[in-house]
């Protein structure tokens, strides 16, 4: 019977070491994040994985990167609508010009 003390001795001690790091805290937390999850994710690991992850000092960062992707998505729409109106106004200009000059190609051609 001492034997049975010892272990569960050990194992109370081990669980106020996982309680005091605050261990069980995040993975309760996880966990009941993957319980309200409306769509259980296919990989339950995946997930516990990702916000376990997700829990620590990164947090910060990942908002840095999010906030400065929506603001480089943003600048790439507006170079490419930029680009689109470049291009039509090239393709406006050069029919104009061909109009008033004439193809060149023609005139070089009959000479």
């Amino acid at each position: 019977m001492a034997h049975y003390r010892a272990a569960d001795s050990k194992r109370e001690q081990f669980r106020r070491y996982l309680e005091k790091a605050g261990v069980l805290d995040t993975l309760t937390k996880v966990l009941v994040n993957l319980y309200e999850e409306p769509e259980k994710p296919n990989n339950a690991l995946d997930f516990l994985k990702q916000h376990l992850g997700a829990a620590g000092p990164e947090t910060a960062d990942v908002e840095v990167l999010r906030l400065e992707l929506t603001e480089l998505r943003l600048k790439y729409e507006a170079v490419v609508e930029e680009n689109k109106e470049l291009k039509a106004k090239l393709a406006q200009f050069e029919s104009s010009h061909e109009e008033k000059h004439g193809d060149s190609r023609d005139a070089h051609a009959s000479h």
